[in-house]
């Protein structure tokens, strides 16, 4: 009998998980071996127990999702991590695979769509979501903005994301477990790299290119 794949879940629900991990074992071939809430956490399991697949959201509180794929990453170059979030705009797509995951999924997707990029990424496979694919595809990557967007770090870009929702900078301080004056200092990297001035700035640009919805 086949071993089975091993999986890690990495979000801050725990009754996500609980979902994902009985779907996941219905499959007969994938066993979810360990869970954690934050990115810290995931660093630290994915050290100890070395899963087959790390299934991955991006909204996690702590260094948040794209830095704790870095982190991984950066440990083991090998490391196979599927991106599974609400977020489906091209931008986080090219986020993710920027900081080494190895598929894109959003949770909207059918059932048997994370199990099948489950299955393909434990192979070695690369897997994007369709629409997704074809959204990335069609992208104009010539603007201006989204040029300006990709530059960002992805602290920064966890950083723009909360400012241009309105978050001040103290709430994006508590919400990343960062100091004030962290924070602040990103602020300013981030209008001078996008040419703003303001946070209303910053959401004009995340509205204009879907980086979150109305």
């Amino acid at each position: 009998m086949a071993e089975k794949i091993s999986v890690m879940l990495v979000d801050d629900h725990a009754v996500v998980r609980t979902g994902y991990r009985l779907l996941l074992a219905r499959s007969g071939n994938i066993e979810v071996t360990c869970e954690a809430e934050r990115g810290e956490e995931a660093c630290q399991l994915y050290a100890e127990k070395s899963p087959d697949v790390t299934v991955m959201d991006l909204s996690l509180p702590g260094i948040g999702g794209l830095a704790t794929i870095r982190r991984i990453c950066s440990r083991d170059p090998l490391a196979k991590i599927l991106t599974f979030t609400m977020h489906d705009e091209p931008v986080y797509v090219v986020r993710a695979l920027e900081a080494g995951a190895n598929g894109f999924i959003t949770k909207s997707c059918a059932p048997e769509m994370l199990v099948e990029a489950v299955e393909r990424i434990a192979r070695g496979e690369k897997y994007i979501e369709p629409h997704i694919a074809q959204r990335l595809a069609l992208q104009t990557i010539a603007c201006e903005d989204v040029a300006a967007l990709n530059n960002l770090s992805a602290r920064e870009f966890d950083v723009f994301c909360l400012l241009a929702q309105g978050y001040t900078t103290r709430e994006v301080a508590d919400e990343l477990s960062l100091g004030y004056k962290t924070v602040a200092n990103y602020s300013t990297i981030i209008k001078s790299k996008l040419n703003v001035n303001t946070s209303a700035d910053m959401a004009r640009i995340a509205y204009q290119y879907g980086i979150f919805k109305t």
